[in-house]
């Protein structure tokens, strides 16, 4: 069995971030896909089997879980497709994820890799809140001067609950703090949180352990776009360009636009770096 390592969100290989790609992933089980994903140790790896003509089921896997949707797994998968394909200069592919969502990539030859787009659909908003509380803001080593005068805190999701908190400073200071921050996040309808400077359009967000920094994250991306074009501060059919990854060590660009319907788009750059093949499986 082959599996691809392909760097997302990058200006080059090896920046971005990491993913683990298995394309032929049909005999796999549940576990067995967790095996792999921890044995790699990616942020992320997504597991690829044929459905039906034109299509691909995708499951998505961290180190500890199995996700309902994400976003530079998707697009990595979408251009690892279009590579192993060996179609022209641009594809498109429909990748169909747990619970029957179908996702639609597009994705098109650039350099010496691949921008990949995804169609996120429209985002869902919680209520908004004054502001994050003080539990929040004592979890993540935030202080009140560090907010966003005027924005709310907010549950937003394209497919994944992302508590927003709009900041103007303390980014670099950020950090869960909390052991039972996921706790936290779930009494207030959220999966993960995304601390957003607002000014600066750049973000950062975890696993709940706080133990890892994501350095790209497309389903973040989504939701804080549709965030800021609620909230007056980015126009409707505009690219919007986020920036994360840069305390870990990677930064990273991740775009994304939203329809005047509300259609959130996010894309970014795609590079495959390298091809493992197994001789054995976790049983």
């Amino acid at each position: 069995m082959r599996s691809f390592q392909v760097d997302v969100f990058g200006a080059g290989p090896f920046s971005g971030n990491g993913l683990g790609v298995f394309p032929e992933a049909d005999a796999l089980s549940a576990a067995q896909m967790q095996r792999l994903t921890q044995e790699l140790r990616q942020f992320e790896c997504i597991f690829l089997a044929e459905a039906s003509e034109g299509a691909r089921t995708a499951r998505i896997f961290t180190v500890e879980e199995e996700l309902p949707f994400a976003g530079h797994p998707v697009l990595g998968a979408g251009a690892l497709l279009h590579a192993l394909g060996g179609t022209g200069d641009e594809a498109r592919h429909r990748l169909v994820l747990p619970g029957g969502r179908p996702v639609e990539v597009r994705t098109r030859r650039a350099g010496e890799g691949f921008g990949a787009e995804m169609e996120q659909g429209a985002a869902s908003f919680g209520p908004p809140r004054l502001a994050p509380d003080d539990e929040i803001l004592a979890a993540l080593g935030l202080e009140r001067s560090d907010l966003a005068p005027g924005l709310p805190s907010q549950v937003v999701s394209t497919g994944l609950a992302y508590l927003i908190v709009p900041v103007v400073g303390g980014l670099d200071r950020a950090r869960i703090r909390h052991s039972a921050f996921e706790e936290l996040l779930t009494r207030r309808g959220a999966k993960f949180v995304f601390v957003l400077d607002v000014e600066a359009v750049e973000g950062r967000t975890w696993d709940n352990a706080g133990a890892v920094e994501d350095v790209a994250t497309g389903s973040a991306a989504g939701p804080a776009a549709a965030y800021l074009v609620a909230h007056g501060r980015a126009r409707p059919d505009t690219w919007q360009h986020f920036r994360q990854g840069r305390f870990a060590g990677r930064p990273s660009e991740l775009a994304a636009r939203v329809a005047a319907s509300g259609e959130v788009t996010v894309g970014g750059t795609v590079f495959i770096v390298g091809e493992m093949r197994w001789s054995r499986l976790p049983s």
